[in-house]
């Protein structure tokens, strides 16, 4: 049906036409101008007054509203969830401003100093954790120690034999040099090891990258060894007490005596449980207090407290990967104490024989710049 209009002049004689329609029954009535101001200012009126009503609803009308009282809690925790929203946002919001810190906090590690100390957290772990639930009930059990091979696939059963001498209070973690990782998978207690593959890397490359100080503290002692060690005659637990027996910062098992031994520090004896010096083939020692005569353990299967360690890392040069001569400067990483691999081709043997003396080299002028130093003072 087509709607009627109306016409009518303002004072400046403009003609308009209206189409405001209602339609009552059978009837159409057409409102008059003033009539259609007046239901404009009522609507806005009454849209006013819907919201203050509404702003206001969920205080009090709950409350006296007969509804279910389930209905009532799912409507009560919507609208409790939709506040939380709302004032988490606002404080988002501010968070999100760009403010100038008001904390300085100097012995916060560096490029923290503007956090409050008590969210700082410097030091991790390598514990396994889910992905779902609780974090307070990811971890049955805390390992004390961390035990690392840099294997190849190759060496599976001999590392299978030595994974198996040491309890669960011991942490495996594999470096894998050929990158085959998933075959691993057979064995019953890989699922629990931690595997970290980068190919063609040494065990001393891995130690540098992957374990900072910072991320091994967790663990009172840590094994960095090499993966064709016999350990027939070996325990981990035993060997744990025997070092915290002694008090041994830096320590080996003993090897089984045999013609294809380089020193006879690292030799097994049958007198004594510990030894911290011996007596070496004739011109072998400069010094008899000094390695390999003594505070000499040789890199092939060391043993490190997590005091020492943090010594030994910062000593591991980033660019030297074969780690020879290590085992003659490791007793400087022991303070007031003396404590106690094979590659086959000639060129990787020629490089660690290169790398000894740059690291021998580096060391000796690490010396004299440090005693100038302190000479001038």
């Amino acid at each position: 049906m087509e709607a009627p209009h109306t016409q009518y002049h303002d004072e400046d004689d403009v003609s308009l036409s209206l189409p405001f329609i209602v339609e009552t029954s059978d009837l159409n009535i057409v409102k008059k101008p003033n009539d259609n101001a007046r239901l404009i200012i009522t609507s806005i009126m009454g849209v006013i007054f819907g919201y203050l009503i509404g702003v206001h609803f969920p205080y009090v009308a709950l409350t006296k509203i007969n509804l279910p009282s389930s209905s009532r809690l799912s409507m009560m925790n919507e609208y409790q969830s939709r506040a939380f929203d709302h004032i988490a946002l606002e404080h988002l919001d501010s968070f999100n401003k760009p403010v100038k810190p008001q904390i300085y906090a100097p012995k916060n590690p560096r490029g923290a100093e503007s956090l409050p100390p008590g969210i700082v957290v410097p030091q991790t772990d390598l514990y396994l954790r889910r992905l779902w639930g609780d974090p307070g009930e990811d971890i049955k059990k805390k390992p004390k120690y961390l035990v690392t091979f840099t294997v190849g696939w190759d060496q599976r059963d001999n590392i299978d034999a030595s994974v198996k001498k040491f309890s669960d209070d011991f942490q495996i973690l594999l470096f894998h040099y050929d990158g085959r990782t998933t075959e691993w998978d057979q064995f019953e207690w890989s699922k629990d090891a931690i595997h970290v593959s980068v190919k063609g890397q040494t065990k001393w490359w891995y130690a540098k990258r992957f374990m900072h100080p910072d991320i091994v503290a967790a663990y009172e002692y840590i094994f960095i060894w090499d993966e064709d060690l016999g350990v027939e005659h070996f325990n981990g637990d035993k060997y744990m007490e025997l070092v915290k027996k002694h008090g041994l910062e830096i320590s080996q098992p003993g090897l089984e005596p045999n013609d294809g031994l380089t020193w006879q520090m690292t030799k097994r004896r049958g007198d004594k449980e510990v030894h911290k010096d011996t007596q070496e083939r004739p011109g072998w020692c400069i010094d008899p207090h000094l390695p390999p005569c003594a505070a000499f353990v040789e890199i092939m299967a060391p043993v490190f407290s997590r005091e020492a360690w943090w010594c030994v890392w910062h000593m591991i040069q980033n660019d030297l990967v074969h780690g020879w001569g290590l085992d003659f400067a490791l007793r400087r990483c022991v303070e007031g104490q003396i404590v106690n691999g094979k590659y086959g081709w000639q060129r990787v043997r020629n490089r660690c024989k290169r790398e000894w003396i740059q690291f021998h080299n580096r060391l000796v002028k690490a010396d004299r710049a440090h005693l100038k130093m302190t000479r001038e003072r």
